[in-house]
């Protein structure tokens, strides 16, 4: 089954005339993912791959309207009102490339998104992945196999990382999600948990945070209901208080978002955590996979 995407998902492309959103729009295609077309405004009429380009999206949702899924390849300062235009013309799944995207346009994002039942995944993720059945954004598709174990991480190369790990160890992935690294993101882990917890595909779920923010804590509230096996990994454990590192999100703030308070609400809601990407098989056999 996989979840988010699959070799059935529909799909269009914001930004498709952009040098990034063209040039990922044909690697998205040559995997295989159903793009039925695009959107830039001022530019309907035009062909990108073969693909035809709109002005808005809900004139390329009239002409293809079983598609359920967007990735977004616009600048940050456009990024709101390109998800809304999204989430106003129907689709489901929103993918934001784009990072650094203001604060207080992500609050209305997410509202709007809990509003509609839209998952959002972003700002700043590399997207999401079923592999050799669709892809959705920026990942590398020669790191990625076929297995049913799912991932989900706010690191982009994190999500590299797990999925080679598992691919190294003879196992595979059902979908790698990335969550996103801004500071403020769409949807925390917890809906994600859901869909693998639902997914038939899915034996156990990899779980990937890093220091900043509350969103491993808070999905340990519902890790505690899992059936599913859950193993996790934070990165960042000797980062120094107050310095970013990497991610516009990945920052400690007083005591809060250290990587000891994520590892200790993991492993009270019953996962297993790895302090090392090596250790992962390992968990995830004596767990039962």
């Amino acid at each position: 089954m996989a979840i988010l995407v699959d070799e059935n998902t529909k799909c269009i492309v914001q930004g498709i005339t952009g040098s990034q959103g063209s040039f990922h729009t044909k690697l998205m295609l040559d995997y295989g993912t159903k793009i039925v077309g695009g959107c830039t405004p001022g530019k309907g009429g035009q062909e990108v791959h073969g693909l035809p380009v709109y002005d808005t999206v809900k004139e390329c949702m009239e002409s293809h309207p079983d598609a359920t899924c967007t990735s977004i390849w616009v600048p940050a300062r456009f990024t709101k009102d390109a998800v809304l235009e999204a989430i106003d013309a129907g689709l489901k799944t929103v993918v934001i490339i784009t990072e650094r995207i203001p604060i207080h346009d992500m609050l209305v994002i997410r509202k709007k998104a809990q509003e509609k039942n839209v998952i959002v995944l972003g700002g700043n993720t590399p997207g999401v992945i079923s592999p050799g059945k669709a892809k959705v954004g920026m990942l590398p598709e020669s790191t990625f196999t076929g297995g049913r174990i799912g991932t989900v991480s706010r690191s982009g190369s994190i999500t590299y990382y797990l999925a080679n790990t598992l691919q190294l160890a003879g196992m595979g992935a059902s979908t790698c999600v990335g969550i996103g690294g801004d500071p403020l993101i769409g949807t925390g882990y917890e809906p994600i948990l859901k869909l693998f917890e639902d997914d038939l595909e899915t034996d156990a779920v990899l779980l990937a945070g890093e220091i900043g923010g509350v969103y491993e804590e808070m999905a340990a509230e519902y890790i505690k209901k899992m059936k599913k096996p859950v193993v996790g990994y934070i990165t960042g454990m000797y980062a120094p208080k107050g310095k970013r590192m990497g991610h516009a999100g990945a920052i400690i703030e007083g005591e809060m978002g250290t990587a000891e308070s994520k590892i200790s609400a993991l492993k009270g809601a019953g996962a297993s955590v790895a302090t090392k990407l090596s250790d992962i098989p390992r968990l995830l056999k004596e767990r039962g996979v």
